[in-house]
């Protein structure tokens, strides 16, 4: 079943477990998630959700399975933020890849990041655990590559 990107929605107790991995976080406990903060788009306020950044051809790059999830509009509209990991934080730059440049990226997800692709299934987001599908996915998910900020 083919899924337009308006039907693509997180699971109903996505909020709950991403306050408690973030609350982990806060209590110094490194995960394999990261947490991503942005300055929200409207207020300025930042804003803080758990990702999984992973690197594909020397880059690194954190997907948003939802393209209209409010990080990936805030991360968008500042084109930085920080990540944090336990106690390390780190300054970034975020860069919006077009459509036309995110199936390779999210080609690459299911092998890098197993444990993501679960969610990615129950949202409706791909139709299986395929490299191809998630590739195929490519107009339905916001990638950002992750750079150094100077």
């Amino acid at each position: 079943m083919k899924r337009s990107p308006d039907t693509v929605t997180p699971p109903w107790y996505l909020p709950w477990v991403n306050k408690a991995i973030m609350g982990l976080h806060r209590l110094g406990v490194a995960m394999p998630m990261q947490t991503l903060t942005v300055p929200g788009r409207k207020t300025g306020t930042p804003r803080s959700t758990p990702v999984s950044p992973y690197e594909v051809g020397g880059s690194r790059y954190v997907v948003a399975g939802y393209a209209r999830s409010d990080w990936a509009k805030n991360a968008e509209a500042a084109g930085r933020g920080t990540l944090t990991r336990g106690r390390r934080s780190e300054q970034v730059r975020l860069v919006a890849l077009p459509v036309s440049e995110r199936g390779p990226i999210l080609r690459e997800f299911p092998a890098k990041m197993p444990h993501g692709v679960s969610m990615f299934l129950k949202a409706g987001t791909v139709e299986n655990s395929s490299p191809e599908a998630f590739e195929a996915a490519a107009p339905r998910c916001a990638v950002f590559r992750i750079e150094p900020l100077d």
